[in-house]
């Protein structure tokens, strides 16, 4: 799935999900900073624990906007789905893509950002700006087509407002966010962004709040 759209129009270089950066974001992109909040919410009950082999990140999720999507992300995590995948996708101060499960197999590199658990989810659009650090869900042409993969933000991508469902953001580890949306990339598909090393998602964990410090 890739997230993205060609301006104007909803990308589709493969008929996975993936978002575009703006032609702005593109001519002004920057390599992010290493600011970002470092506590947990008081109103999140579970974060997910994002452990990748450059660090690990803490997400809380927002369930008063994207019930669904968070639930889904939850259960995915659960039963293993993410462990062992990669970021397939990484474009500096625009976003980091990964969850996609065929990454699994390097054998399936072409077709890498294709993959989703087998259905699809119903858009939940809301009002929550594309920032540094926001989780948002990557998708193609249709509204409704999200199953797995997900992105999160490397700088202001607000362009894909109400066009992606954001669902979370990251609340510690922007350093380690700032480390993987540094990594080289090569050409792939028309643009700079296939890694040139694997940027592995060792698992992600649902833990209570109270017990990430």
């Amino acid at each position: 799935m890739f997230l993205g759209f060609l301006f104007g129009t909803i990308l589709g270089a493969a008929s996975g999900c993936k978002p575009e950066q703006s032609t702005s974001a593109k001519n002004n992109a920057t390599t992010p900073t290493n600011e970002g909040a470092k506590t947990v919410s008081a109103n999140t009950n579970e974060v997910a624990v994002i452990k990748t082999s450059a660090g690990e990140m803490v997400v809380e999720f927002w369930a008063d906007v994207a019930p669904k999507t968070v639930e889904n992300f939850k259960k995915l995590s659960r039963d293993g789905f993410y462990d062992g995948t990669a970021f397939h996708r990484i474009i500096r101060g625009f976003m980091i893509q990964g969850g996609d499960p065929l990454t699994k197999d390097a054998s399936k590199e072409a077709f890498w950002g294709t993959g989703d658990p087998g259905y699809k989810l119903k858009a939940e659009f809301n009002d929550r700006s594309h920032q540094r650090g926001v989780l948002s869900m990557a998708r193609s042409q249709h509204p409704d087509s999200a199953g797995s993969q997900f992105f999160i933000c490397l700088g202001d991508a607000s362009f894909l407002d109400r066009q992606y469902t954001a669902f979370g953001k990251v609340i510690k580890g922007d350093d380690v966010l700032g480390k993987i949306g540094d990594t080289p990339v090569k050409a792939s598909g028309g643009e700079a962004s296939k890694p040139t090393v694997r940027v592995a998602v060792e698992g992600i964990k649902i833990v209570p709040a109270n017990t990430v410090q």
